[in-house]
């Protein structure tokens, strides 16, 4: 049974910069997809930011592109998501997920795709 934690979430001004961490423990390291979503009062999961464990394949997704980077460290079993230049609508709990997949697979986007999941960290950006 995978297990996911993710830390630090925080409050930071316009213009700041956090790194969340998602520590991963239980499952192999061989052909799965880490996602991070966030979700904001009153909307969907968005689907953020995807990386594959085996090559190491990244996606993220347009409103964060240029500003956020995931990256992963498997040494640690750990997942980052260093996220800079915050703004005001970042402001949301920010989850980490985990789907196990086939080799050559593309990671999920859609929340549905993930299996596991933490109990998310809060991020608040404030103007």
């Amino acid at each position: 049974q995978a297990r996911l934690v993710e830390s630090g979430g925080g409050s930071v001004q316009t213009g700041g910069s956090l790194r969340l961490s998602c520590a991963a423990s239980g499952y192999t390291n061989i052909g799965w997809c880490v996602g991070w979503f966030r979700q904001a009062p009153g909307k969907e999961h968005e689907g953020i930011a995807t990386i594959k464990s085996n090559f190491r394949t990244t996606y993220l997704t347009d409103s964060v592109k240029g500003r956020f980077t995931i990256s992963l460290d498997n040494a640690k079993n750990t997942v980052y998501l260093q996220m800079n230049s915050l703004i005001p609508e970042d402001t949301a709990m920010y989850y980490c997920a985990a789907a196990v997949i086939s080799p050559l697979a593309f990671c999920p986007r859609d929340p549905s795709g993930y299996k596991y999941w933490g109990q998310g960290t809060q991020v608040t950006v404030s103007s």
